[in-house]
């Protein structure tokens, strides 16, 4: 039995959860609510822990808290999607609950998994339960309630066992899954990689492959969030150096943690870096103020900002070029599509990063991209849910200032790009991109992978998904109808611009000949056509 865990151990006990998960990606992609072929959480979840893998793997450690300590790092800058993010969440907290420790107890494991439920719930502005911060808050509270057991063995058993209970009662927490007839797969992800940790206590380490390869699939719907649901304006970022190393941050935490949301403190030793979204930025900092000197400080006037699930990383990363004189902004843009990427850079995008559906850059590829466009300030445009978490956590590791515009689609974005002025201030530009998306309806059509029961819609495999704002509208095993349906469904009267973006399996001749039937039917609205190129989606539709 082990008594306590040191770092060779926990290095291999690493290598055997990322290899575990990355073994069983697939079944976790297929538990995903939505049969759409988009971003998948088994795949981002293996692509994030397989980033740490990849670091730790030829590396020699003196301490379990330094192993923990690169697996945080290396798993925060490798994030991809929503469940990518939350993982590294996860882990960033149990390298805090770890530091210092040449060795980890029973104990010390047990308050770290308490730490690392704790951290991840801190990073999500509004947690949603069913999810996998469900599985991780069940296991944490059971691994403290047996933080006195007689070894690391008897922990895993215990906590191991509340989170399969946790897992199995996700359904009952979201109509979503009950529906389809699923578990949560960000939660059966963290089960297959704390197994992986388990086998690798046993003695039977899961042995490191080859990095995972890509999967097409789709991203979980519970994770969207709603931008009108927004109560606070401004996104206010410091570091307080304290006074007294010895001192906490409980008080103030629980003293600024009424006045806003999205609160993270995270303090370490003698530093605590804040982050909250406030309408009363000048109390927080009064309060801040009282444990330390202030140092970084940072606030944002927001009008929207949300937090919310492939290719592998060369893939994604952008590819490097010649650095330009810096600039005072730039923007970048995430999208797929060579007739996308064109219409981005013509309305003043400095940088693309190829991806979007079934290729969501992690954290390390848009970071990448700002030191590319070589700006004091950035503006990220995501263009998919799946990437607005990885994108704003980009926000704490740049050296320069960046803003996540949070466009979840692609003529969101392009939208946002309209009303973009180079040479307007930061808080200008971020101010008038926001309000433009609020002023278009966007929709796609795209295919089933599998059968299901969304919204008690009966959909089966093949048949074509009206998309609206990312949620299905309408199911029809034809795509011209579908088209149709769908244009019907998203113009009103007050509609003057049908914007319609075809694919790389749709046709010229079968675009214009759809959208030439638009004109005639919609005398009131001007049609546009163009070539995006977008895989996985046969149509982007865009109507203001």
């Amino acid at each position: 039995m082990t008594k306590a865990i040191n770092a060779a151990l926990l290095k291999n006990m690493i290598l055997s959860a990322a290899n575990k998960l990355n073994e069983n990606k697939a079944y976790v992609d297929s538990l995903n609510v939505f049969p759409v072929p988009d971003g998948d959480t088994g795949t981002n979840m293996a692509l994030t822990f397989m980033s740490a893998a990849k670091d730790i793997a030829p590396k020699e450690f003196t301490s379990a808290a330094d192993v923990a300590a690169a697996v945080a790092k290396a798993t925060l800058r490798g994030a991809r999607g929503n469940s990518g993010v939350i993982l590294s969440q996860i882990f960033r907290g149990l390298s805090l609950g770890m530091a210092g420790k040449e060795e980890i107890s029973v104990s010390d494991f047990a308050q770290s998994v308490q730490k690392g439920c704790d951290t991840a719930y801190s990073a999500v502005m509004k947690p949603t339960e069913g999810t996998i911060l469900t599985v991780i808050r069940f296991m944490a509270k059971s691994a403290v309630e047996n933080c006195e057991a007689d070894s690391i063995d008897s922990l895993f058993a215990a906590f191991m066992a509340e989170g399969n209970v946790a897992l199995d009662k996700t359904p009952e927490m979201l109509p979503q899954l009950k529906q389809a007839g699923v578990v949560d797969a960000g939660g059966k992800g963290l089960l297959f990689i704390f197994e992986g940790m388990q086998q690798a206590l046993d003695g039977n380490a899961v042995s490191l492959l080859d990095a995972p390869a890509t999967v097409q699939s789709a991203s979980a719907a519970q994770q969207a969030i709603d931008p009108d649901d927004i109560e606070f304006g401004y996104c206010t970022e410091f570091i307080i150096e304290k006074y007294n190393e010895k001192d906490n941050a409980n008080a103030f935490r629980e003293k600024i943690a009424p006045t806003g949301d999205c609160l993270l403190v995270i303090e370490e030793s003698e530093i605590v870096k804040v982050h909250i979204h406030t309408n009363n930025p000048g109390f927080v900092l009064e309060q801040a103020v009282k444990l330390g000197q202030l140092i970084n400080i940072k606030i944002d006037n927001m009008r929207y900002q949300h937090s919310n699930i492939i290719a592998e990383a060369d893939n994604t990363a952008p590819a490097p070029r010649e650095k330009e004189p810096m600039k005072e902004l730039a923007v970048i843009s995430v999208a797929a599509g060579e007739g996308i990427a064109e219409v981005f850079t013509e309305l003043g995008v400095s940088y693309v990063i190829r991806g979007g559906q079934t290729m969501n850059p992690s954290t390390d590829d848009i970071l990448a991209a700002v030191e590319e466009v070589n700006a004091k300030n950035v503006i990220v445009l995501p263009n998919n849910k799946n990437i607005i978490l990885a994108a704003e956590q980009a926000i704490e590791l740049a050296e320069v200032n960046v803003r996540v515009i949070p466009t979840k689609t692609i003529p969101q974005g392009i939208t946002a790009m309209t009303s973009f002025l180079p040479e307007g201030s930061l808080d200008d530009n971020v101010d008038a991109m926001n309000e433009a998306i609020e002023l278009v309806k966007s929709g796609s059509i795209t295919h089933a992978v599998r059968n299901t029961t969304i919204d008690d819609k009966e959909i089966h495999e093949g048949d074509y998904l009206g998309m609206r704002e990312g949620k299905i509208a309408l199911v029809n095993p034809d795509l011209k109808e579908t088209f149709n349906a769908l244009i019907d469904d998203m113009v009103d009267e007050d509609a003057e611009i049908i914007t319609v973006y075809y694919g790389e399996d749709v046709s010229e001749e079968d675009a214009e000949e759809l959208c030439g039937a638009l004109e005639d039917k919609y005398p009131d609205c001007d049609v546009y056509v163009r070539c995006g190129g977008q895989p996985v989606y046969y149509f982007f539709l865009a109507v203001e």
